[in-house]
């Protein structure tokens, strides 16, 4: 069961292993809620996972850890497994979807751990794992529905109590539900006050879903690029606790992640993955009741693939207004070019691409397509050059901001 008790016991065993991460004040995210960000994308795996993952190896009988462990996980519950079962001696086994970022997969290969790629998603390498178990003997090490592993992730939950005393709010992103359980747990019994929000992806929200249905339900595929939070179906466990103690959760849209992790870099200096900036999304977009408190965010995690990362950051300007395409029909005659560059230079707008089109068979042979790429301010300012264009009497054919 888990307990209080067993809590602070992980924070015990654990205060050599894993950073008591940082606390930071986030005054350019938000400017209607005090922000704080609990940076666990800055631990030495790069996620909150080592916590968890550690603190249930420890507990293992020398027996068990004979028997060598098997995990299965989308990279980040891999780290924190291999880097625990090489500081302790022990043989691992780490069952990861195909599709997981390379660069958890080589991070994890790194640690001494045996990779074995599974074809699909974190639940087809889940049902591998178990296969693998009961044919080896191995211990297995689940990433979320164990209490051991959500007792390490509940001193997260001590670490901020520890430091806002005054606290309104946490924040947490959710996968299978282990951070927010054990998070929840935690603050709950000490402070009863505190709200607690889960967040998911949208294309992968089976707690979201569960918590609506009141039991655990298995989702048809987990689509999103916060790989670490792509969990097809809750444990049993953990809904219970979320069940219990989160008061409410939320989803967000694979555009508003992008914009968030965009934020995070350009005005905090952070770096998150995809998982690890839900809870800040949360935020940045209005999905929770937070004006004028005092917030915590989890930054869970910050492996993010770098082949990935510039997809992200474009996907985030233009989320955030920040680029912008239009398509604009003219009459293919002089000077017409000149002018709609002086409008969108009038406004502060920059141009950074142009294309003319003249073979397009939708208009008229006279006439031809332009199609521009800017860098804008935000969405008004994307407004203010539509309209100018307009009054100018040009015609806006499609726009993608």
């Amino acid at each position: 069961m888990l307990t209080l008790d067993k809590i602070y016991h992980a924070a015990f065993v654990l205060k050599n292993v894993a950073r008591k991460t940082d606390l930071i004040k986030a005054t350019k995210l938000s400017n209607k809620c005090e922000l704080y960000l609990k940076t666990e994308n800055l631990q030495e795996t790069g996620s909150f996972k080592l916590r968890g993952a550690y603190y249930k190896i420890s507990q293992l009988t020398e027996e068990e850890k004979s028997r060598g462990i098997i995990a299965c996980s989308a990279g980040n519950h891999a780290q924190g497994v291999a880097m625990a079962a090489s500081q302790n001696g022990i043989k691992a086994i780490i069952c990861m979807p195909d599709g997981a970022p390379i660069s958890k997969i080589e991070a994890t290969k790194q640690l001494g751990a045996d990779i074995r790629l599974v074809k699909g998603a974190y639940d087809d390498a889940y049902a591998e794992a178990i296969r693998i178990q009961e044919e080896t003997g191995a211990t297995f090490i689940h990433p979320f529905n164990d209490n051991e592993v959500i007792a390490g992730q509940g001193t997260i939950g001590l670490e901020i109590l520890d430091e806002i005393e005054d606290l309104d709010a946490i924040v947490v992103p959710i996968g299978g539900g282990g951070l927010i359980s054990g998070i929840a747990y935690a603050v709950k019994h000490l402070n009863p006050n505190i709200k607690i929000y889960g967040v998911q992806a949208a294309g992968s929200a089976s707690m979201y879903e569960s918590k609506i249905a009141g039991h655990p339900v298995m989702l048809e595929s987990a689509a999103t690029f916060a790989d670490g939070i792509a969990v097809k179906q809750p444990g049993d466990i953990t809904f219970d606790i979320v069940e219990k103690y989160v008061d409410k959760i939320v989803t967000v849209s694979e555009d508003e992640i992008a914009a968030a992790i965009l934020a995070l870099i350009e005005k905090q200096k952070v770096i998150a993955e995809g998982a690890g900036a839900v809870a800040v999304t949360a935020v940045m977009f209005d999905k929770l009741p937070l004006e004028g408190r005092k917030v915590a965010c989890i930054v869970s995690g910050g492996n993010i693939d770098v082949n990935i990362l510039n997809r992200v950051i474009t996907r985030g300007l233009v989320t955030s207004g920040r680029n912008a395409n239009l398509t604009i029909a003219l009459s293919d005659k002089p000077g017409q070019l000149q002018q709609v560059a002086e409008i969108i230079a009038r406004c502060g707008g920059n141009v950074v691409a142009v294309h003319h089109d003249r073979a397009d068979a939708n208009m008229a042979i006279t006439s031809c397509f332009l199609k521009i790429a800017l860098e804008t301010r935000d969405h008004a300012q994307i407004d203010e050059i539509k309209n100018e264009l307009s009054k100018e009497g040009f015609t806006i054919v499609t726009e993608r901001v």
